[in-house]
């Protein structure tokens, strides 16, 4: 599986820490920016990472900002995906169960070390469920995206 990386300067060093666990674990990334501290703006980076999960070229993505909540809103405007803003363990199994979630964003300001590594591992390993009553959710979503 190949991830697509992408922060800005709030959650540069929390991505950076994200690749090592990333690398270590034996998955494939590629990282979109942010490649510092200096400001910048989130939407850009958010805009390419999530542009590469739509078309396939990365089969999931992982955004950092300071709250997480910027990269989730700018990741769900492109088409064909389904960014989730994770906070614990249960967020996380819940967004890949439930809704396939395809991007997971992260708020570096907002939680420690372990949680995110515990949330990065949870959505990469757990499988969206298949259950027909999610199945059947994640067609509306589509239909409200297509219209």
């Amino acid at each position: 599986m190949k991830i697509a990386l992408a922060s800005d300067h709030a959650g540069f060093e929390v991505k950076e820490q994200i690749k090592v666990l990333l690398e270590k674990e034996g998955y494939k990334m590629e990282d979109f920016g942010n490649y510092g501290l200096e400001a910048v703006d989130y939407p850009d980076f958010a805009a390419q990472a999530a542009r590469t999960v739509s078309l396939g070229d990365c089969q999931r993505g992982i955004l950092v900002c300071g709250s997480g909540i910027g990269m989730s809103i700018a990741a769900n405007k492109i088409p064909g995906i389904r960014a989730a803003l994770c906070h614990d363990h249960l967020t996380a199994v819940s967004c890949r169960e439930h809704n396939d979630a395809n991007i997971l964003a992260i708020g570096a300001r907002l939680l420690g070390w372990n949680t995110i590594e515990d949330i990065v591992l949870t959505f990469l390993t757990t499988p969206f469920s298949g259950e027909a009553r999610h199945a059947v959710r994640i067609e509306k979503i589509v239909k409200l995206e297509n219209n």
